[in-house]
């Protein structure tokens, strides 16, 4: 619903076949078209998870040891890396 809705707001006043209301509604348009093979879909993944994974590790490390929280901070970078690599797979990007 929210997908029409945003299709409807950019096509209103334009005769863009491409975002028409009703050739969404239809199911024949995507949302996003893939512009990266399967392969690197699959190492966006890949390297996602990986570093999701190692950086809830350190996280876990920091937290155990009783580190001071400013050390924690970094991490976010680690984290961003990682929903980065998840979402390029998820939108094909």
């Amino acid at each position: 619903m929210l997908a029409q809705r945003r299709v409807l707001l950019l096509s209103a006043g334009s005769e863009n076949p491409v975002l028409s209301p009703r050739r969404n509604e239809e199911g024949i348009g995507d949302d996003c078209i893939a512009n990266i093979s399967p392969r690197e879909r699959r190492k966006r993944l890949i390297g996602g998870v990986v570093q999701f994974v190692l950086t809830v590790g350190i996280l876990a490390a920091l937290i155990a040891t009783g580190a001071d929280r400013l050390w924690r901070l970094p991490l976010l970078l680690l984290f961003w890396g990682a929903a980065s690599g998840f979402f390029q797979w998820r939108d094909k990007t």
